[in-house]
């Protein structure tokens, strides 16, 4: 299974990019969020799915691990294919996903596309027990720098953004700043407000 890809950053499309490990070019789907964190030229770390068919291999690309882990998640309720997932993470990330399933908000889920009133109340029925491990939890006292900001989520942030072409000197003080800032705030939330801001002083 190819679970991640690491290299340059050689074509950008609508859903797609592709990504050159190894002198290999490998093409994934991704939603508009993730293909807009990606530079042509710039080398970039993506997690991926590879969903295999009978007539066809697909990757699918995220950047936020949650992401990832919900996408999988979505596609074990009846009728949900990896498209239909890809399209519910195109209008939210993981953690408001697990929100409006646990809350059996029928009507938030429906503002995906080719999500109808039925498929919605299937999903909060198959999911409600299974994403409460996407919901935002205090850090423990233990993983808290003196800054307060939750060491592990700094470290997963900073990792990301080098991943994506960062430097740790730039990226670490960002991403420090807005753990403590919102210290239950998710990864990918983070990882989103660390790239705004790093994307402002480039």
């Amino acid at each position: 299974m190819i679970a991640s890809l690491h290299g340059e950053v050689i074509s950008i499309g609508l859903d797609h990019a592709v990504i050159e490990c190894g002198g290999v070019g490998y093409k994934f789907l991704a939603t508009a969020n993730t293909l807009a964190q990606l530079q042509r030229e710039h080398e970039a770390r993506v997690l991926t799915s590879l969903v295999v068919k009978e007539d066809s291999m697909t990757l699918f690309g995220f950047f936020a691990p949650e992401d990832r882990e919900m996408f999988h998640l979505l596609q074990s309720v009846s009728g949900l294919g990896p498209k239909l997932a890809m399209a519910a993470l195109s209008i939210m990330n993981a953690g408001d996903l697990a929100a409006a399933i646990a809350a059996a908000d029928s009507k938030r889920l429906q503002s995906v596309p080719g999500v109808g009133k039925r498929m919605a109340e299937r999903m909060a029925l198959e999911l409600k027990d299974k994403v409460a491990a996407f919901s935002p939890v205090a850090p423990s006292a233990d993983l808290s720098q003196a800054s307060g900001a939750p060491a592990v989520l700094v470290e997963q942030v900073t990792e990301a953004l080098l991943g994506l072409g960062f430097s740790e000197k730039a990226s670490r003080p960002v991403v420090e700043a807005i753990a403590a800032e919102q210290p239950e705030a998710a990864t990918a939330e983070v990882l989103r407000a660390a790239l705004s801001q790093l994307g402002r002083k480039k």
